[in-house]
């Protein structure tokens, strides 16, 4: 979780990378002056109707955020949305060839967004230490919600039929946005289904449990700085949530997963937020929680569990936005 990248930032000048197709990885040798094919791995899903787009959404204080749009050739309308996003501790999201996402979601005709928001290694040293403390998270959340309204802006995505993914650290970041989302009810929804997978939610007391401590320079010491870091707790400001009336009638989904055995982020972050949101009893939000016995951090010890995780995960945000 505390990795840090030597990726750098382009100049500003520069342009945003290209769009990249989802491929097979290949291995070629050079031979007589060219390359030839020496084997290919089995494509895992059908890319070929595929588009890629690289884009770009203007954040609250002006900063551009780079975001990646994977979505259904000539798509005549708004399909399923499901975004990623991490936002910490250095940690780039990269090209690469994902079969669940193909599998379980744009086989299916969805749509998938990665975005490349502030505290990752995508851009160097300064895009890292951005994101970083209790403020800095909070530019993080608002690169989040400028990549949601660009999707809406460009006719890419209907307002309030979103998904959001996040693990670990990206789960805290799932649990604030939800919370805001909640929050302003009142006003137009972007999010509408969320999956925080095992995230943290309270942080007053992260850093007592486990390897939290390992994790102060990242986001600061409550013990120190509780004024600011109770903006990004998650736990705490649910507290104050109460049912108010929405424009969307339609109820928000989310669910938390966590690992019994995770030896990194303790499991009561899951299993507090859940238990709180629930006794809140809002009309407008349905919790739910799945806690696996094995896996550690990564929430499972097998293909097999892997694969179950991944197919409730997928199937949940599907059937949240599509019912």
């Amino acid at each position: 979780m505390a990795r840090r990248s030597s990726a750098r930032r382009p100049h500003a000048s520069a342009p945003i990378p290209q769009p990249w197709r989802a491929k097979a990885r290949v291995a070629t040798e050079v031979s007589g002056g060219g390359a030839r094919l020496v084997r290919r791995l089995p494509q895992l899903y059908e890319a070929a109707p595929v588009e890629e787009m690289r884009l770009e959404a203007r954040s609250a204080d002006g900063t551009l955020v780079p975001f990646t749009c994977l979505r259904p050739r000539n798509c005549g309308e708004a399909p399923p949305t499901l975004v990623y996003a991490y936002g910490g501790f250095g940690i780039p999201l990269l090209p690469n060839y994902n079969a669940s996402i193909g599998a379980a979601w744009l086989e299916r005709g969805g749509q998938y967004i990665e975005a490349n928001l502030r505290g990752g290694g995508e851009f160097g040293p300064a895009w890292e230490r951005a994101g970083r403390g209790a403020l800095g998270r909070l530019k993080v959340y608002e690169d989040l919600e400028a990549v949601a309204d660009e999707l809406v802006a460009r006719g890419l995505a209907a307002p309030g039929d979103l998904a959001l993914m996040g693990r670990s650290n990206g789960g805290l970041l799932v649990a604030n946005a939800l919370v805001r989302e909640v929050r302003g009810a009142r006003g137009a929804r972007r999010f509408r289904a969320f999956v925080a997978e095992v995230p943290l939610t309270d942080m007053r007391h992260y850093h007592t449990w486990l390897a939290g401590h390992s994790w102060l320079e990242e986001y600061g010491d409550p013990e120190q700085k509780w004024e600011e870091l109770r903006q990004i707790s998650a736990y705490h400001l649910a507290q104050e949530l109460q049912a108010r009336e929405s424009e969307d009638p339609r109820a928000l989904r989310v669910l938390f997963t966590t690992s019994t055995r995770d030896d990194r982020v303790h499991p009561c972050h899951a299993r507090k937020m859940v238990k709180l949101l629930q006794s809140l009893q809002l009309p407008n939000l349905q919790t739910f929680l799945y806690e696996s016995q094995e896996g550690g951090h990564g929430g499972a010890a097998s293909i097999g569990e892997r694969a179950l995780l991944r197919t409730l995960e997928y199937e949940f945000l599907w059937q949240s936005l599509t019912s």
